[in-house]
């Protein structure tokens, strides 16, 4: 046991006397990429909060080098070597890079009060060299992207001489080049013998940089498996308690011919340039392309929630003027931003008034006043079609996972009886049971005819949901492909535009 780098034994933690951690044990080794996975709410974070200072445990032992010892801070765990990082970077935008790794902790001069810049430059440089990240020291961390924010955040724990890092959803935020940039940094980690706990909802990350996977269901230890050993299907059984196959294609039946939506002659300055397409009833249409494609910018440019220079929409093949979302709903269109909580819900009311939000006037009585009953039955009739895990139609929306966040938003768009839906990143940011979830509700509804866009930067799940793929990049349309010829190649050769692919595979068709 003294080989282990951290040991967490029978660990107890309640919030208001329910049990978010109960008897649950993990145990890092030197040199070791461990990843923590579940559901939400399964107790994972709470778990590494625990470990990271955050919380205080309720019982339990925390054993680092075979030592027990108690964490009641994050200055306390950052003192014995444990960082976390948080999916919410911590860093201060108007500060320079080296200013934050070293806040709080700057040289000083022989005068009083004096920082030493040059100094604190100077040790900022030799950090970042020793983790062979080419980043200025005196540059404002509010300019970089937040792959290299990361990267800050991570000198930053190192700075303190930490052996463990605690990786909350890493690369939520990042793009594919991105994503390979932080796996090469947390490699080097490795080899230095620094302990790693990566917590993540994406399986194939998880199967690519992990050495073992400890897996955690409704705040209780569930297994520990060699990842070499294992494969993804197990880990996500494991997970939910059910199988669930995150790779099986589960595309509707082949959509009819009538075309319920084009969209012609779209641009917007350099952002979006003669962008075209059409979408079929009971289609679901996947928009593939990297970060900064284009793709969202279409979806807002077809509700008017974003000015374009020209566009012609038609509707069942009638023209139609959209100047606002308001005229989007009312020709059936509704968009899903992928910042549900922002744009999607208003997060502080319950759950019947965020799904009779869209649709309000359908809702009134002959006396101009809302009609609560009406409004609190259809969305009840939704909970029970749409599998909404809510003790009832009036509870807060905050208090519900992102999965049944996602339904009610959904739930929303149905009931303002719109059945052109545009989704952008529908499952960004829930977990793989509440995935299969809404893979099913995608597939139902275009099986009742509800035509589907969907604008997705996960490419397993752009080819498992999509009749037809369109591919973006740098505001053009590149390529598109049928659900039979479409691989995570094809789609990449389009979505970073290598022109001589690009046009073998026009003259090919």
């Amino acid at each position: 046991m003294d080989s282990l780098l951290i040991e967490m034994r029978a660990i107890d933690k309640a919030f208001a006397g329910v049990k978010a951690c109960e008897d649950c044990r993990f145990d890092l080794r030197p040199g070791e990429v461990h990843a923590l996975v579940g559901e939400n709410g399964a107790g994972k974070s709470t778990l590494m909060k625990i470990l990271a200072g955050v919380y205080h445990k309720d019982a339990g032992q925390i054993l680092l080098r075979g030592q027990e010892v108690e964490i009641n801070s994050p200055h306390a765990a950052q003192m014995l070597g444990v960082t976390m990082i948080h999916q919410e970077l911590n860093l201060m935008p108007h500060l320079t890079i080296a200013q934050n790794i070293f806040i709080g902790r700057e040289p000083r001069q022989p005068i009083p009060f004096m920082l030493d810049e040059a100094k604190l430059n100077q040790q900022a440089e030799a950090l970042l060299s020793t983790l062979h990240l080419s980043l200025n020291p005196k540059q404002r961390v509010g300019g970089l992207t937040v792959a290299r924010q990361q990267m800050v955040e991570i000198a930053k724990a190192l700075s303190y001489n930490s052996q463990v890092l605690v990786m909350d959803e890493p690369t939520a935020a990042l793009t594919e080049a991105e994503i390979e940039e932080l796996f090469h940094m947390i490699r080097r980690l490795r080899e230095q013998g620094i302990g790693i706990v990566y917590i993540s909802h994406r399986m194939e990350e998880i199967r690519r940089i992990s050495d073992r996977v400890t897996v955690m269901r409704d705040g209780h230890y569930v297994d520990t498996l060699l990842t070499p050993e294992t494969t993804i299907d197990r880990v996500i059984s494991l997970m939910v308690g059910r199988t669930i196959y995150e790779s099986k294609p589960e595309l509707p039946e082949t959509p009819p011919e009538d075309v319920v939506l084009e969209v012609r002659n779209l641009n917007r300055g350099r952002e979006l340039r003669d962008v075209s397409f059409h979408l079929k009833r009971g289609e679901i249409l996947g928009f593939a392309g990297l970060m900064g494609a284009g793709r969202t910018e279409v979806a807002r440019a077809i509700v008017a929630a974003d000015p374009c220079d020209s566009i012609e929409v038609r509707v069942r093949g009638k023209v139609v003027a959209i100047r606002s979302p308001k005229d989007a709903v009312k020709h059936g269109i509704g968009y899903l931003s992928e910042d549900r909580k922002r744009y999607g819900l208003i997060v502080g009311m319950d759950v019947a008034n965020n799904v009779g939000m869209a649709s309000l006037t359908r809702f009134l009585t002959p006396f101009g006043t809302i009609d609560d009953k009406r409004i609190s039955e259809k969305a009840s009739a939704h909970i029970q079609s749409l599998s909404i895990k809510t003790p009832s139609v009036r509870q807060r929306v905050r208090n519900l996972s992102g999965g049944n966040q996602q339904k009610v938003v959904i739930a929303k768009w149905l009931t303002a009886d719109t059945d052109i839906l545009i989704f952008d990143e529908p499952t960004r940011g829930i977990d793989v049971g509440a995935k299969s979830e809404i893979y099913k509700l995608l597939n139902e509804l275009a099986r009742q005819g509800k035509s589907i866009i969907m604008i997705s930067s996960e490419l397993p799940e752009i080819l498992r949901m999509s009749h037809r793929i369109i591919v973006m990049c740098e505001g053009r349309i590149t390529g598109e492909l049928t659900s039979a010829e479409a691989t995570q190649e094809k789609i990449m050769q389009f979505a970073t535009q290598r022109t001589e692919l690009v046009e073998t595979a026009k003259a090919g068709s």
